[in-house]
C-alpha cells in the first residue's frame, strides 16, 4: 500500500460549503481591528465523526483521460497537497475532498474551479488566480478520479496499517536526508532532531515529517512572517494574512490587518515551512519510507 495514499487518512473534516467570493481588497496600508469572536460559534452539530459516515454520492458520474489525471496529480501535489494530502483525502489543515459535497455535486469543474480561483481565505485556503486553466482542469480530473477510487473502497473508515510504515531503508533515507532531499540544510540529527524517535513514533512521526504545520498551527514557528519596506523607508512586520501577485497583507503585533499593493512596497517573506511544502511534490514513495526509517533511528 502506498503511504502517499494512506498517510492522511486519519484526518477527516467536514466538506467545505459552496463557493466563497474573493475578499474585498482593503485600502493600501489600511488598518482594521481584529474581529471579535472570529472563528467562534461557527461549528455545526453532527452525529458521529465524518469518517463514520458514508461519503456523498457523485451526482453526475464522469470520467477523464488517464494522461489528464496524471498531470492533475502533479499539479495537485504542487499546489494543494500540503493541506489536502497527496491523494486528496485530507491533511491536518485541509478537508478530505473525497467526502466533500461540493466535489460530489461538481460537474467538470463548475464548482471546484471557482474555489481554486477564489480560495477560502477565512479557512486558510489561498486563491490561485494565476494558475493556468490547463492545470486547473487537470486538478479537477485528479480530484474526481481520487473520489471514484475512494468510493470503491469497502467500508467507511480508512486506516493505516503499521506494517506499511516499516518498508523503508534507513541508510538510503540518511543519504536522501543529507543529499537530494536537502533536509540537512535546516535540520540536524544531533541538533533539533536528536531523540526525535523517542518523542514521536509511527504514523505520528510520519505526519510530522510531511505536514509539520499540523502541530504548529497558530504558532509563530509555523506561520510565514512578512517584512514590508514602505516607500518612506519604514519597515513593518507581521504574520502573512494574504498574499498574491498584487497584494500583500499582514496581521501586525497588535492584531491589526494591514495591506499594501505589492508594486508599492518591498516584501521579504520568512516561511520556515516552505521547504516542506515544496518537498511534497518531489518525494517518491520510496523516498518517504526511507527518510521515515532513518528518522526512526534517531533515539
Amino acid at each position: 500500500m502506498l503511504l502517499s495514499t494512506s498517510l492522511v487518512l486519519l484526518s477527516y473534516a467536514q466538506a467545505p460549503p459552496a463557493q466563497t467570493p474573493a475578499p474585498q481588497t482593503p485600502a493600501a496600508g489600511a488598518q482594521q481591528p481584529p474581529a471579535a469572536g472570529r472563528g467562534q460559534g461557527r461549528g455545526r452539530a453532527t452525529q458521529g465523526s465524518p469518517a463514520s459516515q458514508k461519503p456523498p454520492q457523485t451526482t453526475t458520474p464522469q470520467t477523464y483521460p488517464a494522461d489528464l489525471v496524471q498531470r492533475g496529480q502533479g499539479a495537485f501535489s504542487a499546489n494543494c497537497a500540503f493541506c489536502h494530502g497527496r491523494d486528496t483525502m485530507g491533511g491536518e489543515t485541509g478537508p478530505d475532498l473525497t467526502r466533500s459535497v461540493l466535489v460530489a455535486e461538481d460537474v467538470r469543474g463548475d464548482k471546484i474551479t471557482p474555489v481554486i480561483r477564489n480560495g477560502r481565505i477565512d479557512k486558510g485556503m489561498p486563491p490561485l488566480p494565476a494558475l493556468p486553466d490547463s492545470d486547473v482542469a487537470a486538478i479537477v480530473a485528479f480530484i474526481h478520479d481520487s473520489k471514484d477510487k475512494a468510493d470503491s473502497l469497502e467500508g467507511n473508515r480508512r486506516t493505516v496499517e503499521v506494517a506499511d510504515l516499516q518498508t523503508g531503508n534507513a541508510q538510503a533515507g540518511q543519504q536522501y536526508f543529507n543529499g537530494p532531499g536537502g533536509c540537512a540544510k535546516c535540520h540536524s540529527a544531533t541538533g533539533d532532531l536528536a531523540g526525535l524517535a523517542g518523542r514521536l513514533q509511527g504514523l505520528q512521526l510520519f505526519q510530522r515529517m510531511l505536514y509539520p504545520a499540523g502541530r504548529g498551527r497558530g504558532t509563530s514557528a509555523a506561520t510565514p512572517v512578512a517584512t514590508i519596506k514602505l516607500p518612506s523607508g519604514q519597515t513593518v512586520s507581521g504574520k502573512v494574512a494574504y498574499r498574491d501577485e498584487f497584494l500583500i497583507a499582514i496581521t501586525d503585533a497588535a492584531g491589526y490587518y494591514r495591506s499594501w499593493p505589492t508594486s508599492q512596497v518591498t516584501v521579504t517573506i520568512n516561511d520556515p515551512l516552505a521547504a516542506h511544502a515544496a518537498q511534497l511534490g518531489k518525494y517518491t514513495n520510496d523516498d518517504m519510507h526511507n527518510v521515515l526509517a532513518y528518522l526512526q533511528t534517531l533515539k
